[in-house]
């Protein structure tokens, strides 16, 4: 049975991970060992309760004590209040009266997240966290199997990447990949993909031309929302490849672009 204190003050020690720190803080909260991370509104917490993530401690309104996300999440303390004496935190209102304090894991190495996967996205620099969230639920919905981010994009865990995601931030195998800014195609092919980098170059095929093309691994690249991928990334993949446009229109904001080309090239 879990362990439920009744809020009255959001600053004392017991709540500061919720009141005070930072999402790099709590990232590094106990270096060298995988921090923490704050997972918002019954939904999301659920689905990282099934993907294995521990709870260490919830911060919910009454109203949801009833819930039986509590019968699944162990016994861990849960500080309940009203959403007068909560709304105080900032960006309240986008939680849905519950948080949840949880551990990280350690990430997995690129091989095994690999292992078996034959539609791969690779994130070069995607450091915006609403743009990873909704890249990671079109690639959980239309067909991907795992996730590869350049070190500088912005973390899959944090609040607003989970919370665009729905929560399917833990539902695909992820890990970081390559160096900043910069994609280690030369891994990928060497484990028998075909990489297609999204850009728009001279060369680069439409979606619907690379029929055939995709019968065996695919690993689709994607690039910053301001740069694109770099240079040396889309010279080193197989080929490029680009949405038609009409109206002048140029390009589409990347989360969008990727759900067209998941939807083209993963059937």
């Amino acid at each position: 049975m879990s362990d439920i204190r009744r809020v009255e003050d959001l600053h004392i020690p017991e709540l500061e991970f919720f009141s005070e720190r930072s999402e790099v803080q709590l990232r590094r909260c106990n270096e060298p060992a995988p921090g923490c991370f704050i997972a918002e509104s019954l939904r999301v917490i659920g689905r990282a309760v099934d993907a294995g993530y521990e709870a260490v401690s919830l911060l919910l309104e009454d109203r949801h004590l009833e819930d039986l996300l509590l019968k699944r999440i162990g016994d861990v303390p849960v500080w309940i209040g009203t959403n007068e004496q909560l709304s105080g935190l900032a960006g309240y209102k986008l939680t849905g009266g519950a948080l949840c304090l949880m551990q990280r894991k350690k990430l997995p190495e690129l091989s095994e997240v690999l292992r078996g996967a034959r539609r791969v996205v690779v994130l070069e620099g995607i450091n915006n966290p609403t743009n990873v969230g909704a890249i990671f639920r079109s690639a959980a919905a239309l067909g991907a199997e795992a996730l590869l981010l350049t070190p500088d994009c912005s973390d899959p865990l944090y609040r607003r990447a989970a919370r665009v995601s729905m929560g399917t931030v833990f539902a695909l195998p992820w890990t970081y990949f390559g160096s900043e800014r910069k994609s280690d195609v030369a891994a990928l092919k060497g484990e028998g993909f075909c990489c297609m980098a999204m850009a728009l170059g001279e060369d680069s095929r439409e979606l619907g031309d690379t029929a055939g093309m995709s019968d065996g691994r695919i690993a689709v690249f994607l690039g910053n929302e301001n740069d694109g991928l770099c240079i040396d990334t889309v010279s080193s993949c197989d080929m490029s490849v680009k949405i038609p446009m009409q109206r002048g229109v140029d390009s589409l904001n990347v989360a969008a672009a990727s759900a067209v080309a998941f939807w083209e090239l993963f059937k």
